[in-house]
C-alpha cells in the first residue's frame, strides 16, 4: 500500500504522467487522445495546472475542458460515450490508489467523478443542439 499523500504539485504532475501512460495504451482511450494531442509535454503541464486548480485551489489553470471535450467528440465523429467516461473513471481511480494514500484521494476522486458526469452531459448537450 502507498505511503505517500497528494499534496504538491509534483505529486499531482506523477498522477498526471502515469494517469496518461495508461490512457495512451489502453484500447478503448489511447485512439481517442493520440490523434488530438501533439504536444504531450505541454498537455501534462496544462492537465497539472488543472488538477493543481481543482484539488488545492490553486488559480494556475487557464481554459474551458468542456469546449476541450465537445471539439474532441465532434473530431470522432461523435462517438465518445458513456464507457469512454467509465474506463477513464476506472483509471484514475487506479492510479490514484496505486500511488497515494487513500485518505488523500477522496477529493481527487470526487472531483473526476463529477466532472466526468459534467462532461458528458456537456458532450450531449452539444450534439442537441448541433455545436
Amino acid at each position: 500500500m502507498p505511503q505517500k499523500s497528494l499534496e504538491t504539485r509534483e505529486d499531482i504532475l506523477l498522477l498526471v504522467r502515469t494517469f496518461y501512460g495508461k490512457v495512451r495504451t489502453n484500447d478503448l482511450l489511447g485512439s481517442v487522445f493520440e490523434p488530438v494531442i501533439q504536444d504531450w509535454e505541454a498537455h501534462f503541464v496544462r492537465l497539472t495546472d488543472f488538477w493543481e486548480s481543482n484539488l488545492f485551489f490553486e488559480k494556475k489553470y487557464k481554459g474551458d475542458p468542456l469546449q476541450k471535450h465537445v471539439e474532441v467528440d465532434a473530431y470522432h465523429g461523435g462517438t465518445i460515450n458513456e464507457l469512454h467516461f467509465g474506463v477513464w473513471l476506472n483509471l484514475w481511480f487506479e492510479t490514484l490508489d496505486e500511488l497515494f494514500e487513500p485518505e488523500s484521494t477522496y477529493l481527487a476522486k470526487n472531483r473526476a467523478r463529477n466532472m466526468g458526469t459534467f462532461i458528458h452531459l456537456k458532450i450531449f448537450e452539444a450534439r442537441q443542439n448541433g455545436d
